[in-house]
């Protein structure tokens, strides 16, 4: 397997920038998702390092080779689409088998390879079976194994889950999890579902209008955002957003209220920010020690927890997270109290303020 560097890369169809300038390195072995909103560029730049869109400008390399202007053929890399892309009146054998056998590669090689890779995915009882006689997630695994035979570079994953239902779609992200475990292998893969994000990665790279937001491990970047893009577009349901400001003492207003024990001195006096706490940082409490009072309007109740969603005063929408079955109505009164230590503020220009960040002057 191969690392991969990308150095000030760019895409422009005509006069548009679809990629705009992006630097990455992804080490040898690593599962990295490129993960963003529809239209964000992460397809693009995938189909960039397959070679199978050109570069406008800046540099690819893999091993440390230049293969920015290389064929795609050339690149050794193998990519598994969206769509199956199986020929249908071949077996599944003659799927897995068929670039080896372009490729000139021996026969008791394929045999070899097939089969490894066919009792990797669980497919040695269907290899004689053709694409109509199998379920989409079994025609799934045929599209993966027939990237497995080839022993690419990079595996690369576009979107590989979107057509198919949400049992299958997590039991076969359970199953890719399994195979980079076993194979070990650089893998990149896209998706706009941040739940395979989260699960699947590595790292992830967070992008949005061909720049990236963020890149790193699923729990830094859920724990600590560097911005309000990545805070409110990692986490389902999403962060809770208020408008806030800091106070001449250094205080956090909420409301017009200081939210006593939260960080102090974040940024300078009277500057608008933005309050962030995720929906299973607000808790439930007495009035007494609420730092707002919500009014209920929708209760989602899944069993092992429960979504409240509901309106503070001056339009605050809040979701809150609570654990069990807790019996919550529409139209009642729920004091909440937000986390101290799970407070994340975002200035007027929408970066992270931090402790560890000195407040700009």
């Amino acid at each position: 397997m191969a690392g991969l560097e990308l150095k000030a890369v760019r895409k422009d169809f005509g006069p548009v920038s679809v990629i705009k300038g992006v630097d990455l390195s992804i080490a040898d072995g690593e599962l990295v998702v490129f993960v963003g909103p529809s239209g964000c560029g992460k397809s693009t730049l995938l189909r960039m390092i397959a070679g199978l869109e050109t570069v406008s400008d800046g540099a690819i390399r893999i091993e440390g080779a230049d293969v920015t202007h290389m064929p795609a053929s050339d690149r050794g890399l193998a990519m598994v689409f969206q769509s199956y892309a199986l020929y249908p009146h071949m077996s599944v054998y003659a799927n897995m088998a068929f670039a080896l056998e372009n490729m000139g590669v021996a026969k008791p090689e394929i045999a070899k390879r097939v089969q490894r890779a066919a009792a990797m995915l669980r497919l040695t009882d269907y290899l004689d079976r053709k694409p109509g006689a199998l379920s989409g997630g079994q025609r799934q695994r045929v599209a993966i194994g027939r990237a497995i035979v080839r022993d690419p570079k990079i595996f690369l994953f576009d979107e590989p889950l979107s057509n198919l239902d949400a049992e299958l779609r997590v039991a076969t992200r359970k199953e890719l999890a399994a195979l980079h475990a076993e194979i070990g292998g650089t893998m990149i893969y896209v998706t706009h579902d941040q739940v395979e994000a989260m699960t699947l990665a590595d790292r992830i790279v967070v992008l949005n209008g061909g720049r990236i937001e963020q890149v790193g491990a699923p729990l830094d970047l859920y724990n600590r955002p560097d911005n309000l893009f990545v805070a409110g577009f990692i986490g389902s349901p999403r962060m809770n957003l208020l408008p806030a400001t800091m106070d001449a003492s250094g205080a956090l207003l909420l409301a017009g209220r200081a939210l006593a024990g939260a960080p102090r001195g974040l940024a300078p006096a009277g500057e608008r920010l933005t309050l962030g706490v995720r929906p299973e940082h607000v808790e439930a409490c007495a009035e007494a020690e609420a730092d707002l009072v919500a009014q209920v309007d929708l209760v989602e109740r899944l069993g092992g927890e429960t979504f409240v969603y509901g309106a503070a005063p001056g339009d605050l929408a809040l979701t809150i997270r609570l654990d069990g079955q807790t019996a919550v109505a529409r139209r009642e009164s729920l004091p909440v109290r937000f986390s101290r230590s799970h407070l994340h503020v975002f200035d007027q220009t929408g970066q992270a303020r931090r402790p560890d960040i000195p407040a700009r002057s």
